[in-house]
């Protein structure tokens, strides 16, 4: 048998084999690096949140085509306020009602009659004082009393043609003794009562009331200007309540208006607005409003909340999702939309409002502008890690 002549055929073109050659050895690496390998090339690369500059204003948030899943935007609404302006209250003693009775002189606390939460009637004595200034008060007044008696006597020989100086120098000495005891904290009826200098007097009660405060020990030592009561009624009382900047131009002085205490829910206590602060808080927005209150059987007391009711004319208010809010630290915060996948962080100032899923923005936002709702959170972490910071 013969044998078979082998023929070699030249290559076509240069270089051939060495490509083949080097794709067999990285088809031969790619094999070696295993499905890791495999999944890492062609992994999309993730994007980053970012910050860019605004022409005015602070930088906002820029996703970069990234975008959130499931993110969702709504608009700023205005709607109509209900003709009742509501406000959260608390009762406050009217201090036009209340006195304090402060010790004139140094001395000290011989006698109490009262002590704390007990009715007292005007002019009633409640604790009587010790001090040598009372009996040398009491003294002056009487000898320029005697004097006065003796200069009117000889007064009647000189009617013709004397002169009356001396009558009139002494009454002067008597009312000026008067006005004395009057200043030491005596009152008109215990001055007349005066027969003989004693260094013991009682103070009385300025006003009808309850003893608030009672820091009168028997005993004690006292000095010039040493509160020993403060008394109070609550015929009438001020209920001093927050309205928001935005409800002003809806209220003034004079307006009705009504209330309700959780201690009396079935109780409606009415009166007007007495006062307007002239100050408004600039963390809240707000002012605050005192109303005058009647109180009968006193059952309003000192420090109760109540919800306060005023009629007035319809207004507007601005609403947004409650989801689209963000608590952050110590504010609000809500993402306002600027255009394609830009977003302003903005804080915003809330206020109480009565239907389910709303709320009312009283400053910071605009009517017309959208923020974010759902995935809202989402974005808020997104704005910390643009920031560098830890959500």
């Amino acid at each position: 048998m013969a044998a078979r002549r082998l023929k070699f055929y030249p290559c076509r073109a240069p270089g051939a084999a060495a490509a083949l050659l080097a794709a067999a050895l990285l088809a031969a690496l790619c094999g070696c690096g295993g499905p890791r390998a495999g999944r890492a090339s062609t992994a999309t690369p993730q994007w980053q949140p970012l910050l860019v500059a605004q022409a005015s204003g602070p930088p906002a948030l820029d996703l970069r085509g990234g975008g959130i899943p499931g993110m969702g935007l709504a608009a700023v609404r205005v709607v109509e306020l209900p003709g009742n302006l509501q406000a959260n209250g608390q009762v406050a003693f009217d201090d036009r009602r209340v006195a304090t009775i402060v010790s004139r002189v140094a001395g000290r606390i011989e006698a109490t009659r009262v002590s704390q939460w007990d009715e007292v009637r005007r002019g009633e004595p409640i604790v009587a004082l010790y001090s040598p200034d009372f009996m040398t008060a009491e003294a002056e007044y009487l000898q320029a009393g005697d004097t006065a008696r003796i200069g009117r006597g000889a007064g009647v020989g000189l009617a013709a043609g004397g002169n009356g100086g001396g009558a009139d120098l002494a009454q002067a000495m008597v009312d000026a003794a008067r006005r004395k005891l009057e200043l030491l904290g005596m009152s008109g009826a215990d001055i007349a009562a005066i027969r003989a200098p004693s260094p013991t007097v009682w103070m009385r009660a300025q006003i009808s009331g309850t003893v608030l405060d009672n820091k009168a020990v028997r005993g004690s030592a006292v000095n010039p200007g040493d509160a020993l009561y403060a008394l109070g009624t609550l015929e009438q009382v001020w209920i001093v309540a927050n309205i928001y900047e935005t409800d002003l131009a809806r209220i003034h002085v004079g307006q009705a208006m009504s209330a309700v205490t959780t201690a009396y829910p079935e109780t409606v206590f009415r009166g007007v607005i007495s006062r307007i602060s002239p100050d408004l808080d600039p963390n809240t927005h707000t002012l605050r409003i005192r109303c005058q209150v009647r109180n009968p059987g006193a059952r309003l007391k000192p420090q109760m909340m109540a919800r306060v009711t005023i009629a007035t004319n319809p207004g507007a208010a601005i609403v947004v999702p409650v989801e689209a809010l963000v608590f952050d630290t110590n504010a609000y915060y809500v993402y306002v939309a600027l255009g394609k996948d830009r977003f302003a962080r903005r804080r915003v100032k809330i206020a109480a409002w009565k239907e389910r899923g709303l709320a009312r923005v009283v400053a910071g936002l605009s009517p017309g502008e959208r923020v974010v709702t759902a995935e809202s959170i989402q974005m808020n972490s997104l704005w910390h890690q643009a920031n560098g910071e830890s959500s």
